[in-house]
């Protein structure tokens, strides 16, 4: 098997002809008689192309180029640009779903022919499926973001983008499209009651978030080294963040109370993560030795029934995906069905299977809802500029989409002045 190598194609001479040659992709290139200063300059532009198509030759404009081979091209392009210190971002699974209905409906058809009326096609599909107003939008500027990189490897015609651009997005009650609900602050009632059902760390994670504000996958990556402990509020600088790649800093004070919670995860490594799933998997291990009724000479002896290779097993640290997860179990336990309870058994009819589902998405909440209660509850006491700096926004009508209104200050300044 061939060694796999980084380095460029070599500027060579081909020795019949006398002049400089490279080959690229397996096709050879000439470019006019060796050691001359036109031939280097002719190379470095056939290695400045092929290195910005991706070590591929362009192949330029084609009829025959369908949807489907332009979205794989795309796809290969985005997965190592939509990276964040060597991890996919959250972008790869939104421009999955809104690649889907592209691909269904018109993969086998020619790339040139996907106009707007194929886009608006599109964009039924999505509203059909029940998709929101919004998302739809988002997902169609997507789309577009494909045919536009299109144009720019000069792999369709400028007049594509121009087209698809044309059409307008979908305006509130102008369309079939249902509206997303805004995201709700959460009552403090109900997170107390989930955490009960929370392991103890992740509780712990619920209620940091809930005091700082911070968002979730700011919770998930705090490491002692990361805290400055020398003044009486704490300072907390993620080592990433969501505005990092704007070259914005991010900030976030740790009160006393925070403080409390927070000084049990300090004793460790400074570079590891303060709350991190084999910790909490450990607990439960230990929980379930403690309540062991079956002598030790009898039975399994701890550690010996366990799979040899798991599928899954405890990480490092949290991320905002298993996050939100435990918070969903916990108020599965937290708010039962009250006559299906809250585990799904294969006896379920499909009625009640529906049933269930759609009583557990009306009862859950999620870890960003809590930033939401944080800055509504920020803006009532101290004011909106307050909780634009506790968020780290830098326009205040970011902080406005957070942080809810406090209509009892709107009635009293009406009842004062009539």
């Amino acid at each position: 098997m061939p060694r796999l190598s980084n380095s460029l194609p070599k500027y060579r001479k081909h020795l019949g002809s006398g002049q400089a040659v490279v080959t690229l992709s397996g096709r050879d290139f000439y470019l006019g008689p060796h050691n001359t200063k036109a031939s280097k300059l002719e190379y470095d532009r056939l290695i400045g192309e092929w290195l910005a198509n991706g070590r591929k030759l362009s192949t330029g404009l084609s009829n025959d180029l369908t949807v489907s081979e332009l979205l794989l091209r795309y796809w290969e392009h985005a997965k190592g640009y939509y990276r964040k210190n060597g991890k996919p971002t959250q972008e790869i699974s939104a421009l999955k779903s809104a690649l889907r209905p592209v691909r269904e409906l018109y993969g086998s058809r020619p790339a040139v022919e996907f106009g707007p009326l194929a886009l608006e096609a599109v964009r039924q599909r999505m509203i059909d499926s029940g998709w929101s107003r919004t998302g739809i939008n988002r997902a169609v500027s997507r789309i577009r973001r494909v045919f536009r990189w299109a144009v720019c490897k000069e792999l369709l015609p400028s007049a594509i983008h121009q087209a698809l651009a044309s059409m307008d997005g979908l305006r509130k009650d102008r369309s079939d499209a249902p509206e997303g609900s805004p995201i709700a602050p959460v009552r403090d009632a109900i997170v107390k009651a989930t955490t009960e059902h929370l392991s103890p760390i992740v509780a712990d994670m619920v209620r940091l978030q809930r005091l700082t504000g911070m968002r979730p996958g700011e919770v998930c990556i705090v490491r002692p080294c990361d805290i400055d402990r020398s003044g009486e509020v704490w300072k907390y600088r993620p080592e990433e963040h969501k505005t990092e790649h704007h070259g914005r800093d991010r900030t976030i004070f740790i009160g006393p109370k925070a403080q409390a919670i927070l000084l049990r995860y300090l004793a460790r490594d400074s570079v590891m993560y303060c709350f991190r799933p084999i910790d909490s998997e450990a607990k439960r291990r230990a929980e379930a030795h403690e309540k062991r009724k079956t002598p030790i000479s009898c039975g399994n002896r701890p550690g010996t029934n366990r799979k040899r290779k798991p599928k899954c097993t405890a990480g490092e640290r949290y991320d905002t995906n298993s996050y939100r997860r435990a918070i969903n179990r916990a108020c599965d336990k937290a708010f039962p069905h009250p006559t299906l309870g809250y585990k799904m058994c294969s006896s379920f009819t499909d009625a009640q299977k529906r049933e269930l589902r759609k009583w557990q998405s009306e009862h859950h909440w999620s870890p960003n809802q809590l930033r939401h209660t944080a800055a509504t509850e920020i803006r009532k006491q101290h004011g909106l500029e307050a909780a634009q700096v506790i968020l780290g926004h830098s326009q205040l009508g970011v902080t406005q989409v957070y942080a809810e209104r406090d209509d009892a200050k709107g009635i009293e300044v009406a009842r004062a002045i009539g």
